[in-house]
């Protein structure tokens, strides 16, 4: 289960729906073995795609530098669906890389960037497989 407080929710679906209809992408660190997540970090998609998210490849490795100097890791990496459910792509799975991460996708398919609900899904992805896991948002 992902325990993530609402203001790292709310964080990221306001970037989801400032970047639509491009896909949004980032990173939530936490404490190294933690699996808390505690510093949002948006990041930008260098792919610009709307069916497509890619973090650019001197971001991600500045993050990461930060992340071993602070003893985080990625507690959870996230990015939005423009036109599709908030269930992981192919590629989504091939790209999930971070075996203890959460991977949480954002579905904007319905409200874009407008002040419309949107769906807020969280999965394990080891090794190929998915499992949805429950969301439970801390208020």
């Amino acid at each position: 289960m992902l325990r993530l407080p609402a203001e790292i929710r709310d964080a990221i679906v306001a970037h989801a729906k400032r970047d639509h209809p491009d896909e949004a992408c980032g990173v939530v660190a936490g404490a190294e073995g933690s699996d808390i997540p505690s510093r949002f970090v948006p990041m930008v998609n260098a792919a610009g795609s709307p069916t497509f998210y890619e973090f650019d490849s001197t971001d991600l490795l500045r993050l990461y530098r930060e992340m071993d100097d602070r003893d985080e890791e990625p507690v959870v990496v996230y990015h939005s669906h423009t036109a599709t459910e908030a269930f992981p792509s192919r590629t989504d799975i091939g790209l999930a890389n971070e075996p203890h991460a959460h991977y949480v996708l954002v579905s904007t398919r319905e409200h874009g960037n407008s002040e419309g609900p949107v769906e807020f899904r969280s999965y394990r992805i080891v090794d190929g497989h998915v499992d949805e896991e429950d969301v439970e948002i801390q208020e």
